[in-house]
C-alpha cells in the first residue's frame, strides 16, 4: 500500500517537473500556460462560488445520468440473463449506443432539448453499455457457479433474481462503478461544453476558450480530473468496505 501511494506521489512529480520544461521549451503562454498562473487560476475558482455553483450542477447532471444508468444496465442485464431471446435482441442496439460519435447526439439532442439536459442524456447513451457490459457479465458469472443449483431446486424467479443474482453481482459491479462514474463525468462535461451549458463545469471552460484565458482553461481541466480521481477513489473505499462486510 505505502509503495503505490509513493509511485503515485513520485509519478505527480514527474508530470509536473515534464510541464514546467515544457513551458520553458515552448516559451508561450498562449500555448502552455505556466504552472504558478494555473495553480493561482485554481485557488481563484476555489475560493468563487461561481465555480462551486457549476460545480454542484454539473455534478448532479452526472449522478442522474449515472444512477438512471446503472438501474436500467442491471435490469436490462437480468432480464438479457433470464431470457436468451432478449440478450440477443439487445446486442445489436448495445453496439450502436457503444459506437455512435457522442459529438453527433449532442448536436442533434441539442434541437430537441436544452442545453442543460442533452448532456445528460448523451452521458446515459455512453454509460449504458457499460454498464449493461458489466452487470451482465457479473451475472454470467453467478450463473456459471450457481446456475446448477438454482435448476436442481427449481428455484423461482423472484428468488432467483433478488436472493442470488442481484446481491452476488453486485460487489463486482460495484468495484467498476468508479470507473464508469467518472467517465461518465467527463461525457458530462464534454456535452456542456458543446452545448455551451450556462453555470456548469463545461459552461466556465467554454467561457475561457472563448477570452483565451488559457490559465483557466486548464485550471478547469485539472479540477475536473481531481474530482474523477474523487469520484474513483469514494467507488473503491465503498466497495471494500462491502467486501470487508460480506466476509
Amino acid at each position: 500500500m505505502k509503495k503505490n501511494i509513493l509511485f503515485s506521489a513520485l509519478s505527480l512529480i514527474t508530470l509536473w517537473v515534464v510541464w514546467i520544461i515544457a513551458y520553458f521549451i515552448v516559451g508561450n503562454d498562449y500555448v502552455l500556460p505556466s504552472f504558478w498562473d494555473t495553480f493561482a487560476a485554481v485557488g481563484k475558482y476555489l475560493g468563487s462560488g461561481a465555480f462551486w455553483l457549476a460545480f454542484g450542477k454539473t455534478f448532479l447532471r452526472t449522478f442522474l445520468a449515472f444512477l438512471f444508468s446503472l438501474l436500467l444496465g442491471i435490469l436490462l442485464a437480468v432480464l438479457a440473463r433470464m431470457r436468451k431471446w432478449l440478450r440477443a435482441f439487445l446486442a445489436p442496439i448495445i453496439s450502436v449506443l457503444r459506437t455512435v460519435p457522442t459529438m453527433a447526439v449532442i448536436l442533434i439532442l441539442l434541437l430537441w432539448t436544452s442545453p442543460s439536459v442533452a448532456p445528460v442524456i448523451v452521458s446515459v447513451l455512453v454509460l449504458l453499455p457499460a454498464v449493461y457490459a458489466a452487470a451482465l457479465s457479473s451475472l454470467d458469472e453467478v450463473d456459471t457457479e450457481y446456475g446448477e443449483f438454482v435448476r436442481v431446486f427449481r428455484v423461482d424467479w423472484k428468488r432467483k433474481i433478488f436472493k442470488l443474482y442481484l446481491p452476488l453481482s453486485a460487489p463486482p459491479i460495484l468495484k467498476q462503478s468508479g470507473a464508469i462514474f467518472s467517465m461518465g463525468l467527463k461525457i458530462t462535461v464534454s456535452g456542456e461544453v458543446l452545448a455551451s451549458t450556462y453555470k456548469s463545469l463545461g459552461g466556465l471552460m467554454q467561457s475561457a476558450k472563448m477570452f483565451v484565458e488559457l490559465p483557466q482553461l486548464v485550471a478547469l481541466t485539472l479540477l475536473t480530473v481531481l474530482l474523477g480521481f474523487l469520484l474513483e477513489g469514494a467507488c473503491a473505499l465503498a466497495y471494500k468496505l462491502i467486501v470487508r462486510w460480506r466476509a
